[in-house]
């Protein structure tokens, strides 16, 4: 004779599994699903757990498994080869742009791929940590990138990667959602919430006034002609120190205190995505595994990228500004585009506002904070071309997204904005800037 207890439990069909899983996400429904999360989540396609299901040896089976979710689980899979060809292509000295290129299409797909494996492990660390995971690793092939740049002592090419990195965000990525959103809902009026605007908004001025400083400083001391790069960089590294604060203040606030206004709004359709598709310790390897390569891809790109210029006829700053950042976060950056397309401007915003945060506030002091510990003159000195260009487009998209509506004309300005700014680097042919090879002999003979 059957307990009604155990008749209930078999009318409900709930399996010991069944149990554990959901209480894995009542644990855990606390997740931050982030804008950037949630625009990678489109380049994502469901595997069939039919195709190893039939595979006797356990292990086996959980291998083929998370290697079909992480390797075949995303629609760039296509683009998969590019890494060994790269590898082989350096082991048998293969010419040079050869390997930046093959590199750079490596990275598509590794970038969208390190996305998807911290959301995984953010399930079952809860929301703080998973938050953290999602805000330092948001941008990791951007700052892998930048950090063997300083490695490698190229300064300029770091620089401009960096600061291409904010312009696409700000220009390209949100310019190009508001003008296709708009163009797909030319009959509804497009809105968002203008709190998160507002915050990344004032922190990037915040950058932009740090960055602004050493610029100032040192036209403000050339006619006396006194050697400033020593003070320039204590200046940039202060500067640093106060920007990496602002940044943990402002993941206590995204995280913590005002979480409600960072929330990526969703809906029915992402149900199927609240829980894990692959182990904890799996994710992690997979993690470990896929950063890995992308330092190994990222120093080709550094190492290559000179050789790249020259053969191509294009300048090092065009090649570090326009199409690094592009090609590095193209699945993200796709995804924002969908969302604008659905009437959803907020999860858009986030992510290129959120990004552009991210590498000002957090990608670059530290940057120059690491140049510190190396002892490499690392400042926050763009040079006036640049930092007049980052100021513009800070204060463009500024007002542009004041009064909380949106239409395709104001999307068309910051594409027009991101054209002209494109042509300018495309014919800038000095590949190190003398200011900052100046700055460089001054701190070495210091």
């Amino acid at each position: 004779m059957e307990s009604a207890g155990e008749l209930s439990y078999m009318e409900s069909g709930e399996s010991n599994k069944d149990l554990m899983d959901k209480e894995t996400c009542n644990d855990n429904s606390g997740v931050i699903r982030t804008a950037q999360n949630r625009s990678n989540s489109f380049m994502r396609k469901k595997s069939d757990p039919m195709l190893v299901s039939t595979i006797r040896f356990r292990m086996l089976r959980q291998f083929l498994a998370n290697l079909q979710e992480v390797i075949l689980g995303t629609k760039l899979a296509v683009l998969f080869p590019a890494v060994p060809l790269a590898i082989a292509a350096d082991y048998y000295k293969f010419g040079r742009p050869w390997i930046f290129a093959l590199s750079l299409l490596g990275l598509t797909p590794l970038a969208e791929r390190v996305s998807f494996l911290t959301e995984q492990i953010a399930y079952y660390t809860g929301p703080t940590v998973g938050g953290l995971l999602n805000a330092t690793c948001g941008n990791a092939t951007e700052l892998i990138i930048a950090l063997f740049a300083l490695y490698q002592n190229k300064i300029h090419v770091l620089k401009y990667s960096l600061l291409g990195s904010v312009l696409s965000n700000l220009l390209l990525v949100l310019g190009t959602s508001l003008l296709c959103g708009g163009l797909a809902n030319l009959k509804k009026e497009q809105r968002y919430d203008r709190k998160q605007a507002d915050v990344n908004s004032g922190l990037l001025l915040l950058g932009l006034l740090c960055h602004m400083l050493p610029l100032m400083f040192r036209y403000a001391a050339r006619p006396s002609g006194i050697s400033i790069a020593e003070s320039t960089l204590e200046l940039s590294r202060a500067s640093s120190v106060v920007m990496l604060v602002a940044y943990i203040g402002y993941i206590i606030f995204q995280l913590k205190t005002h979480r409600q206004i960072f929330d990526a709004q969703g809906d029915g359709e992402d149900e199927d995505e609240e829980k894990p598709v692959i182990g904890f310790w799996s994710g992690f390897s997979w993690l470990v595994g896929m950063t890995l390569i992308i330092a190994l891809l990222s120093e080709y790109v550094v190492g290559t990228v000179e050789a790249a210029s020259d053969t191509w006829g294009i300048s090092i700053s065009f090649i570090s500004m326009i199409l690094i950042p592009i090609v590095g976060n193209a699945a993200e950056h796709a995804g924002a585009i969908i969302f604008a397309f659905k009437n959803k401007l907020d999860i858009s915003l986030g992510v290129a506002l959120g990004s552009a945060t991210q590498i000002s506030m957090f990608a670059v002091p530290l940057c120059v904070v690491t140049g510190w510990i190396m002892k490499v003159p690392m400042d926050l000195d763009f040079s006036l071309l640049e930092t007049g260009c980052l100021a513009l487009t800070i204060l463009v998209v500024a007002f542009t997204l004041q009064d909380g509506t949106s239409h395709y004309m104001k999307g068309a300005v910051l594409c027009l904005c991101y054209i002209v700014i494109s042509a300018c680097f495309f014919v800038h042919k000095i590949p190190v800037p003398l200011d900052q090879s100046n700055a460089n002999l001054e701190y070495n003979s210091a």
